[in-house]
């Protein structure tokens, strides 16, 4: 099992940048896992973001997002990170990360989950 911290959330303006990470700890290596990121906002049901594979060499991002977000990642460190560009209000919700063992966009894959991190964006 892995455990998951997220951090870098915070309260930008519309067309700003913000910084998300995923930090892991736990016995098994992190580079077992696919991680990928979640959002929920208020009334909302959680839906994906971007996801990651294994060693970092495939990605994929939400149709929603694609050309803004980018997700990478180090396994050496074992951390995710989502760089946000040109905000927008509608990307308002609490970012979770995610680890599973399977490249899907599917929130029944992922396995171990972190607390979320808040971002908003005025407009």
């Amino acid at each position: 099992q892995v455990q998951l911290v997220e951090s870098g959330g915070g309260l930008v303006q519309a067309g700003d940048s913000l910084t998300l990470s995923c930090t892991a700890s736990g016995r098994t290596s992190f580079s077992d896992y696919v991680v990928g990121w979640f959002r929920q906002a208020p009334g909302k049901e959680r839906e994906y973001v971007a996801i990651i594979s294994w060693s970092g060499a495939g990605t994929n991002e939400a149709e929603s997002v694609k050309g803004r977000f980018t997700i990478d990642r180090d396994n050496t460190k074992k951390t995710v990170t989502l760089q946000m560009n040109s905000l927008r209000p509608e990307d308002s919700a609490v970012y979770y990360c995610a680890a599973g063992n399977r490249f899907s966009t599917q929130l029944t894959d992922f396995t171990s989950w972190g607390q979320g991190t808040q971002v908003t964006v005025s407009s």
